[in-house]
């Protein structure tokens, strides 16, 4: 790992501006470890060097000059392609970019290259790319979690010292925990959506992966905020949120979630207890809280997240995105494209999505879950109201093998189960690297606050980092 790696993005704009530091020091490390591993690893969808070096050249001279940002390819960007790991967007450029993106580059960052995903995001390994999977860079053997899992790997691979996903169910926080990463998902509506290829509006965020809660702040801090072209963001105010790590956790309470201890087994449970112990140790306030609803998290989460797919993926109908020639009718053209365009794991969520929604099963299914989605917003916010944050593992396990679950849909997203109740009541949620197995692999914590509060639960992530070295 290069030594910028250790090297905070505060202090190396400090240096930068102290002349100790080049300011494409970055740039030129991220080019020597995507030379050391890229092959292997295979964390990029599109990485032209000449063109980040252009993008570089071209960054504003703002207070993150000089730092390379690795980006989930379904996050638009002018400057070329976006994929969304899918055939059928094989091509695509975007007339304009993302909101975060500019807000980045306004800053003086610059986009390094795209990274890969399970298809439209839809996964929890980056298998499902279409263009192949990526690789742990911990361990090549193992999946690096997805969807978001080509932006986890340049961040654990030295590639970039900071990178950007978007978080449905977890897509930032499980690949987060595999790879031995910050991985920071917002409240729903604290960055724009725009320019975030649409999964499941009502849950997804786009978040930030970083080898550190310090970086993770301030990303978020450029990042955050309302913007007009995306009506669903927040007119709530952005704070100082690197400024806010200094306030630690003094007065504040944690909370254990009793149900989410009981679907522990094994080490993992052995593991997640030591954490908790070494956090009692340390003077953290702990109390266990209830949350009935969360052992039905996945159930809920699949039936409105597939059902959501299925609206926001009819706009890939082979006539705006995948055309297919030599089709003689309009259903022809439909079924050519789609079904040569999409992945296995998409026509799958599609056709859940709208059986859910379908005549005779609408009020069965999408009904039945909404109301059980509402019950878990209710019941997170009363535990919220006893306790200041929430914890959990991340997940239920280290990373597993590559193949391992990737012809038991079921098994692949109940690693979700952890991390998608915070999408579905809309808070923030915090990963935090938490020691290792007793095989050598990541474990990580979930911190989980109100909504809004990130100041506070950046703060708690800062000094639960500290505590855990």
């Amino acid at each position: 790992m290069h030594e910028l790696a250790a090297v905070p993005l505060a202090q190396f704009r400090e240096r930068i501006v102290a002349g100790s530091l080049a300011p494409e020091a970055w740039l030129e490390a991220s080019f020597a470890a995507i030379d050391a591993s890229e092959s292997e690893v295979y964390a990029f969808i599109e990485l032209d060097r000449a063109a980040a070096r252009r993008r570089f050249a071209a960054s504003a001279r703002g207070p993150l000059h000089g730092v390379p940002v690795a980006v989930k390819d379904n996050i638009v960007h002018r400057d070329g392609a976006t994929t969304c790991g899918s055939r059928i967007l094989e091509g695509f450029r975007s007339p304009y970019e993302a909101t975060a993106l500019r807000r980045l580059e306004t800053a003086g960052a610059f986009i390094l290259g795209k990274t890969n995903l399970d298809e439209f995001a839809m996964g929890s390994s980056t298998e499902h790319s279409a263009f192949g999977p990526t690789r742990n860079p911990l361990d090549p053997e193992r999946v690096p979690g997805g969807s978001s899992g080509g932006s986890a790997a340049a961040v654990a691979a030295g590639m970039a010292p900071v990178a950007l996903g978007s978080d449905t169910g977890g897509s930032v926080r499980q690949p987060a925990a595999f790879c031995g990463l910050v991985g920071l998902k917002p409240t729903w509506g604290r960055v724009s959506r725009r320019g975030l290829v649409a999964f499941a509006s009502s849950l997804d965020q786009i978040g930030v992966f970083a080898r550190r809660v310090a970086d993770a702040a301030v990303i978020l801090g450029v990042i955050a905020g309302h913007d007009p072209n995306d009506s669903t963001s927040s007119l709530e105010p952005v704070p100082d949120y690197a400024a806010a790590l200094a306030s630690g956790v003094g007065g504040k309470r944690f909370g254990i979630i009793a149900e989410a201890l009981e679907l522990l087994e094994g080490e993992a449970r052995r593991r997640f207890e030591e954490t908790i112990a070494t956090l009692r140790g340390a003077g953290a306030e702990i109390e266990t809280v209830t949350v009935a609803t969360l052992p039905h998290a996945v159930a809920i989460y699949s039936i409105l997240a597939n059902a959501e797919a299925s609206a926001n993926l009819a706009r890939f109908d082979g006539i705006r995105y995948g055309r297919c020639a030599g089709a003689e009718t309009l259903e022809q053209l439909w079924l050519a494209s789609r079904g040569e365009g999409l992945g296995p794991e998409v026509k799958r969520r599609i056709m859940l999505g709208t059986f859910a929604l379908s005549a005779g099963y609408l009020e069965a299914y999408y009904g039945r879950a909404q109301r059980a989605r509402a019950t878990m917003r209710r019941e997170i916010a009363a535990a919220l109201e006893r306790v200041d944050f929430l914890l959990t593992p991340t997940t239920p396990s280290t990373a597993f093998r590559l193949g391992e679950k990737i012809d038991d849909p079921l098994a692949m997203y109940l690693t979700d189960v952890f991390t998608v109740p915070a999408n579905l009541a809309g808070i923030p949620a915090l990963a935090i690297p938490a020691g290792r197995s007793e095989e050598g692999l990541p474990l990580s914590l979930q911190i989980m606050a109100r909504p809004f509060a990130e100041e506070e639960m950046l703060a708690a992530g800062g000094w639960v980092e500290g505590v855990l070295g």
